[in-house]
C-alpha cells in the first residue's frame, strides 16, 4: 500500500462520507445534551436521543466540533462496523474484512484498548472476545509494510464492542481521555461533581452568562470554573487533546481552523458576575489559581467564606443563581449530620436568597422532606450514586 493509494482510501471511505456517532451522557442528562448538539452550527443530521445518550449523522469535521463544544457529554463514539457470528470461527472469519488501518493508527507500537459488553449471545466470553478482536487487528496490520514512517507512539485508542443477540456493535471512542476532564485542574478533591453534570446542572437551573452565579460551597470550584467558560464563551474542550487527532484521517489545518474559530468568540474580559467561596482556605486558593492560570480570573473570583455567615447581597447587587453540592455520606461522619447541614442550608436559602433561582444537588435517598417552593427534580446518577438535582426559584 502506498502512501497515495492510502490517502485516496481515506478521503473516498472517511473523509469523504457521512458517519453515524454516538455522544455517551449521564443517565437523566441526555435531553441536556440534545438540546446542545441542535445548538451547535454543523452538518449534525438526524440528532436523536437514544439509550445512554444522543445519536447523529455527520461528517469527520462534525466529531471534532462535537468533542471541543459538547459540554454535557461523557464521549463521542463512532460507530464503524456491525457484523453478525455465534461462534469464533464466524467471527474470525468476518473480522479479516474490516479495514482498521483506516481507523486506527497502524504506525504504533500499542493495540487499542477492548472494552467487551455482551447480553443474550452465543459468545458471552468478553475477554476471549477481546482477544479475537486485538488479534485480528495485529494480523490486519503485519500485511501493511509499504508504509511511511516509522512506527511511534500515539495517543491510546479504545474500541468499544456491543453484543446483543449474537450482532456486534463496533464502535472506536474519538474522545480519549473522559470528556469531563477539561484539562484545566490539576488537583483532586473530596468527592467533586463532574463538570458535565455540573455544567448540565447551570443549564437546567437557567443560569444565563452575564448574570450573577453564586457557588457558596466550591469546594474544588466546578461549578464555577464551568461558569465561567460559559460565560467567557470557550470551550470545554479547549485546553485538552482528543483520541481522533492519533486517526489516520485527522486534518491538523482542519482542526487548527475549527479552534480558530473558535477563538473568536472567546471573551475573557469582566465584570466578575461569578463568586465562589469556602470555609477552606485551601480550596479557595487552589481555586483562584486554578482561575488565574486560565485567564478565567475577570470572570470568576474566589474567596474564604462561610455560606452560614453572609448575605448574597454581600456579593451582588442583583439576584441570580446559587449552586450547591453539599457534602454527604462518608464526607460528613454519619447520616445524621448529613441531614443536619442540609436542613441548615434550606434554611438558609429560604431566609437569605428570595428572588434567587437554586440548584441543589442531593442523594435521592435524602430529599429533604419539606422542598424549597417552586422546586423541580431531575434524577441522574454519580460515581454510581443515585442524586437527584432540584432547582427552582425562592420566593
Amino acid at each position: 500500500m502506498t502512501s497515495a493509494s492510502f490517502e485516496k482510501r481515506i478521503k473516498r471511505q472517511i473523509i469523504g462520507r457521512e458517519h453515524l456517532f454516538f455522544a455517551a451522557t449521564t443517565s437523566g442528562l441526555k435531553s441536556v445534551c440534545y438540546q446542545e448538539l441542535n445548538n451547535i452550527p454543523g452538518s449534525f443530521k438526524e440528532i436523536k436521543m437514544v439509550d445512554g445518550g444522543v445519536e447523529f449523522t455527520g461528517r469527520m469535521q462534525d466529531c471534532y466540533k462535537a468533542n471541543l463544544y459538547l459540554r454535557t457529554a461523557n464521549k463521542i463514539l463512532m460507530r464503524i462496523g456491525k457484523l453478525k457470528a455465534s461462534n469464533f470461527r464466524v467471527l474470525e472469519k468476518k473480522l479479516l474484512q474490516v479495514p482498521w488501518e483506516l481507523f486506527l493508527p497502524f504506525k504504533t507500537n500499542i493495540l487499542p484498548e477492548i472494552s467487551v459488553t455482551a447480553k443474550h449471545s452465543r459468545l458471552y466470553h468478553t475477554k476471549a472476545v477481546a482477544d479475537c478482536f486485538k488479534k485480528s487487528i495485529a494480523a490486519r496490520f503485519s500485511t501493511i509494510i509499504d508504509s511511511p514512517g516509522e512506527k511511534k507512539d500515539y495517543l491510546q485508542q479504545k474500541l468499544l464492542i456491543r453484543i446483543q443477540n449474537d450482532n456486534f456493535l463496533i464502535s472506536i471512542d474519538s474522545s480519549g481521555e473522559l470528556l469531563h476532564k477539561r484539562g484545566i485542574k490539576k488537583h483532586n478533591h473530596t468527592a467533586p461533581i463532574r463538570e458535565t453534570i455540573a455544567v448540565a446542572a447551570l443549564m437546567i437551573a437557567g443560569y444565563q452568562p452575564g448574570t450573577p452565579l453564586l457557588d457558596p460551597l466550591c469546594g474544588s470550584g466546578t461549578f464555577s470554573i464551568e461558569g465561567a467558560m460559559l460565560a467567557s464563551s470557550t470551550p470545554p474542550g479547549w485546553f485538552r487533546d482528543f483520541a481522533f487527532m492519533s486517526w489516520p484521517c485527522f486534518k491538523s489545518a482542519q482542526w487548527d481552523y475549527l479552534k480558530r474559530e473558535a477563538e473568536k468568540k472567546i471573551s475573557l474580559e469582566g465584570p466578575c458576575h461569578i463568586f465562589a467561596s469556602d470555609i477552606d482556605f485551601e480550596a479557595c486558593s487552589r481555586l483562584s489559581d486554578i482561575l488565574k492560570a486560565n485567564n478565567l480570573s475577570e470572570i470568576a473570583r474566589a474567596e474564604q467564606k462561610d455560606f452560614f455567615a453572609f448575605l448574597p447581597s454581600d456579593i451582588f447587587e442583583e439576584t441570580g443563581v446559587v449552586m450547591l453540592n453539599p457534602p454527604y455520606g462518608l464526607r460528613m461522619g454519619n447520616k445524621n449530620k448529613s441531614e443536619k447541614l442540609l436542613k441548615d442550608i434550606l434554611h438558609k436559602l429560604r431566609a437569605s436568597y428570595a428572588g434567587w433561582k437554586y440548584a441543589l444537588v442531593v442523594p435521592r435517598n435524602a430529599i429533604p422532606k419539606k422542598i424549597l417552593p417552586y422546586s423541580s427534580s431531575h434524577p441522574f446518577t454519580h460515581g454510581g450514586l443515585d442524586m437527584i438535582l432540584l432547582t427552582g426559584k425562592i420566593v
